[in-house]
């Protein structure tokens, strides 16, 4: 049983903010303090990424645990979606059905919109409010910068000239990436008198 009345649990649910949240707030300025540069809830964005660093070509999404479904188990069983609590949150007793239903469609819009800014050409990182506490926190916003460094310097590898033994230079694209030939730089051997 609510130990509040359902007005008073309206207002409590009701007075929930979905921007400059506190975990926000702490990316925001862990961020700016590392040096990174970053727009605010892009409105032409799917989904109205937090933090957009253009720059990075990357999207962050800060996302309370509760909101989002962080949980340890989620599974599909035949049509029927549970959900079991975890560390960082817990699904209310009361009027479970809605909070599990509600927690689903969060997640599965989440899904989409990143999906939608992947064939975009954005990344898309994603920072739980649990990995923000006191003792995770600099490791977490360390982790992010990390990873932006890495997408930075990724997109603007130096390509290196390398001779296939064919006659053509190649070009490395990126780790992974097959060596590609540039025809337009042929070498050609002097010629004889």
């Amino acid at each position: 049983m609510d130990k509040l009345s359902p007005q008073q649990r309206h207002a409590n649910m009701a007075a929930i903010r979905s921007k400059n949240t506190k975990p926000e707030m702490i990316v925001r300025k862990g961020l700016w303090k590392r040096g990174f540069r970053y727009r605010l809830n892009h409105k032409r964005l799917p989904g109205h990424p937090d933090l957009v660093l253009r720059k990075y070509r990357t999207c962050i999404f800060v996302n309370g645990c509760f909101w989002h479904g962080h949980y340890v188990n989620l599974q599909f069983d035949d049509l029927q979606f549970t959900i079991e609590n975890s560390d960082c949150c817990k699904i209310p007793k009361t009027n479970r059905e809605f909070w599990v239903a509600k927690i689903r469609r969060n997640k599965e819009r989440d899904k989409e919109e990143q999906r939608r800014l992947a064939e975009m050409g954005w990344h898309c990182i994603t920072v739980w409010e649990c990995e923000l506490k006191p003792s995770k926190r600099e490791e977490t916003l360390d982790s992010i910068a990390f990873t932006l460094n890495h997408i930075w310097l990724q997109d603007h590898a130096v390509r290196s000239k390398m001779d296939n033994g064919r006659g053509k230079t190649t070009y490395p694209l990126a780790e992974g990436d097959e060596w590609m030939p540039m025809a337009a730089e042929e070498i050609h051997e002097p010629e004889k008198d």
